[in-house]
C-alpha cells in the first residue's frame, strides 16, 4: 500500500468521522481535497458518492439500531433522488469542468451558510408530525440531481429544505442519513458505467468512511451537540469554498 493510498483512507476516516458529529455526509469536503492529493476531478465524484454512501450506512445502521428512523417521512425522498440521481451523473459526465467547479463552489457556499445560519426557531418545539408525500418528493428530486451531478451525496439540500418544511431536525437527520446512501449509490452506479472509477481509491476510502461514519453517528449521540459542529463545518465549507474559487479564477 502507498503513502497516498494511506493518506486516502486516512482523510476519509477522520472526515467522515467529523461530518458525523454534525449528522452530514464528508463528500462536499472529501472531493476538492481528493484533487488537491492528485486525484483526477472525475474519478474524485464517484468517490465522494461511495465514501457518503458508506459512511451515512454506517450512521443509519446505528439510528435503526437506536430506533431513531422515520422510515415514512425518508420513503418519498429515497425514491426522487434515486430517480433524479443517475441524470445528474449523466449531465455532469458532459459538462465542461470549469463549470461544474463552479456549480460545486456554489453547493459549498449553500450548504456551509445553511450549518452557520439557518434556525428552525420558527417552528419552536411544535413541529409537523404528518408524513406528506409531496414535499418530501420535490426535496428528493433536487437532492439527487445534485448528488448525481457534483457527487456529493446532495444532504446538504435534504436538511434545510425538510427542516423548513415544519419537520423535526432530530428526525430529519437521521431521515437524510437514511437517503443519502440511496442517491449516492445510484449516481455511483451511473459514473461506474461511464468508466470513471477507480476500485483501488473505493475499497480503501470505502471502508474507512464506514468506520468513521458509524463512529461519529454514536459519538453525535452520545457526547455532542450537532447544532455546534455543524457552525464549525459551515465556516470550514464557505472558507473552501472561497479557497476553491480563488483557484478556478487564477486558472
Amino acid at each position: 500500500m502507498d503513502m497516498l493510498t494511506v493518506g486516502i483512507a486516512l482523510v476519509s476516516f477522520v472526515l467522515s468521522f467529523v461530518f458525523a458529529l454534525g449528522g452530514v455526509g464528508s463528500a462536499v469536503v472529501l472531493i476538492p481535497i481528493l484533487t488537491w492529493m492528485g486525484v483526477p476531478f472525475n474519478l474524485a465524484r464517484p468517490t465522494g458518492l461511495f465514501v457518503n454512501a458508506l459512511s451515512m450506512i454506517g450512521a443509519t445502521y446505528s439510528n435503526i439500531k437506536e430506533k431513531r428512523l422515520d422510515f415514512r417521512m425518508g420513503v418519498p425522498i429515497v425514491l426522487a433522488s434515486v430517480i433524479m440521481a443517475p441524470v445528474g451523473a449523466w449531465i455532469g459526465h458532459f459538462l465542461p469542468l470549469k463549470l461544474l467547479m463552479l456549480f460545486f463552489i456554489s453547493f459549498l457556499c449553500f450548504s456551509g451558510t445553511m450549518m452557520l445560519f439557518f434556525k428552525a426557531s420558527k417552528y419552536k418545539d411544535q413541529f409537523r408530525e404528518d408524513r406528506p408525500f409531496f414535499g418530501p418528493f420535490g426535496v428528493g428530486v433536487l437532492a439527487g440531481f445534485i448528488s448525481g451531478l457534483l457527487g456529493v451525496g446532495g444532504g446538504g439540500v435534504i436538511s434545510p429544505l425538510m427542516v423548513l418544511q415544519g419537520f423535526n431536525p432530530k428526525k430529519v437527520a437521521t431521515v437524510t442519513a437514511f437517503a443519502v446512501p440511496f442517491s449516492s449509490i445510484i449516481a455511483f452506479a451511473a459514473y461506474a458505467l461511464m468508466g470513471s472509477v477507480s476500485v483501488r481509491l473505493l475499497v480503501f476510502a470505502g471502508l474507512a468512511a464506514w468506520g468513521g461514519g458509524y463512529l461519529g453517528t454514536k459519538a453525535m449521540h452520545a457526547k455532542m451537540k450537532p447544532a455546534t459542529v455543524k457552525k464549525f463545518l459551515g465556516g470550514v465549507l464557505i472558507l473552501l469554498g472561497i479557497k476553491l474559487l480563488w483557484s478556478v479564477v487564477l486558472n
